[in-house]
């Protein structure tokens, strides 16, 4: 019965509502953990997120997943430690009990540029020191066996190769691969790539990149700060120095490509953009307003209304910035039958030109600031969505007050900003364009 009132408990959590302004607290731990924390009372829950910079863009050359198996794994087993605790060996069964006993949850997952874990636990101390606990040992000490690493490696080469088959994930692969070249950002998972991971791989990925010094620990949830520290360190103790990662290579635009990818699909599926901007950019505000009017806001948008609405050429199309730690694409995407591929195509390239010499009209930037401010509460309305804002915060090094002044800087935005902002990050001649399924 108390089990069942715990989960309960963690399943209405996520519907608590968040404060108008949020309170974020930093600090650095004496191992150089960084820490942020939102003191929150109204649910007796505490989210944490602890993050690396571990994400595929850190993938050793030819083997392709190594961050995301790394990620996958740490929960298959945890080694016996000795020195300074000393603690069993689990297997993936008793820490999925383990976690279910004190009825928490644990999440996490890798991207492109971060790795880590996260936990939701009821903040009364005993039910989170349990969970704590064996977080900081899943985050230092797993055993990744290799059993569950063959097993792991299998489910996921089958995983590529039904990609391989679907349209939308070709031109997905296709599209980061002629946008970023060399890049790390360019990496794919391959079959041959998974196939080339072996378990010491796997450790040593661990042992470089999850290490003390470079992690971000994100809280919010029914705690004080000191409660907050203590976690933190106790996150941290097992966790090794690392050294200094060596500097990835600058983002420099690959040479702009076409290419058509054939494919039985009954639609052409055809992206095309290029890299535009990093977290922290200060043109970030003005592409965000403005690309709600080019192909961010739906059914109100330019492509929208040029590609869909005037010409029937395709159901939905969109666009989107995709800020990294270094420039993020910006993409534009649609779907069209296949005759009416190069015509679609240069109706959405017209239609960025367009945007791109003109900007939008005062009436186009007054819907889009009111759209977007009337929505922001929708982006902070449970703690897990503060936890994932804070998390971002912290791994970005963005301001602390990101989101208490996220509304004021939309609502600043100008239309020579956003002409400004764009014709600096964007041009036509510099997009390169993959096409699935076109016949040709």
């Amino acid at each position: 019965m108390k089990r069942f009132l715990m989960v309960c408990v963690l399943a209405f959590a996520g519907i608590a509502p968040a404060q108008a302004a949020l309170k974020i607290q930093s600090w650095t731990l004496a191992n150089g953990a960084k820490v942020l924390f939102v003191e929150s009372r109204s649910i007796p829950i505490l989210d944490i997120s602890v993050e690396f910079d571990a994400g595929a863009r850190r993938d050793p050359q030819g083997k392709a997943g190594t961050a995301s198996l790394t990620n996958a794994m740490l929960a298959r087993g945890l080694r016996e430690a000795t020195t300074p605790f000393a603690e069993p060996a689990m297997t993936e069964a008793q820490i999925s009990d383990a976690f279910a006993d004190v009825a928490a949850q644990r999440g996490g997952g890798a991207g492109s540029d971060r790795a880590g874990a996260s936990l939701r636990t009821l903040s009364s101390r005993a039910e989170r020191d349990a969970s704590v606990s064996l977080l900081a040992r899943i985050l230092a000490h797993p055993s990744f066996p290799e059993n569950f690493l063959a097993r792991d490696k299998a489910r996921v080469i089958a995983a590529i190769k039904e990609d391989e088959t679907k349209p939308e994930s070709i031109a997905g692969k296709a599209f980061w691969r002629l946008v970023y070249g060399r890049h790390p950002y360019a990496q794919q998972e391959t079959v041959p790539s998974v196939e080339a991971i072996g378990r010491d791989d796997l450790v040593a990925f661990h042992a470089r990149h999850y290490v003390a010094n470079r992690a971000v620990i994100s809280m919010i949830g029914d705690i004080t700060r000191a409660e907050a520290d203590a976690i933190a360190q106790q996150l941290t103790a097992r966790l090794p120095q690392g050294e200094p990662l060596p500097a990835l290579p600058a983002v420099e635009p690959a040479p702009a490509v076409e290419e058509r990818i054939p494919h039985p699909a009954s639609q052409a599926h055809i992206l095309t953009g290029m890299p535009a901007v990093a977290r922290g950019d200060a043109d970030y505000f003005p592409l965000l307003v403005g690309n709600y009017t080019l192909g961010g806001g739906g059914f109100v948008s330019r492509l929208t209304h040029e590609v869909r609405e005037k010409r029937g050429l395709s159901y939905s199309v969109y666009s989107f910035f995709s800020p990294l730690a270094q420039p993020g694409p910006f993409q534009a995407g649609f779907q069209t039958q296949k005759e009416q591929a190069d015509e679609a195509l240069k109706v959405v390239r017209d239609t960025i030109a367009a945007f791109l010499r003109d900007g939008p009209t005062a009436q186009e930037l007054k819907a889009a600031k009111d759209n977007l401010i009337g929505g922001f509460a929708l982006r902070i309305d449970n703690n897990r969505k503060i936890l994932d804002n804070i998390a971002a915060i912290g791994f970005y090094n963005l301001p602390l007050d990101y989101l208490d002044t996220w509304t004021a800087k939309v609502d600043q935005v100008t239309v020579a900003d956003i002409k400004a902002a764009f014709q600096r990050k964007l041009g036509l001649e510099k997009m390169s364009t993959v096409i699935v399924g076109n016949g040709n």
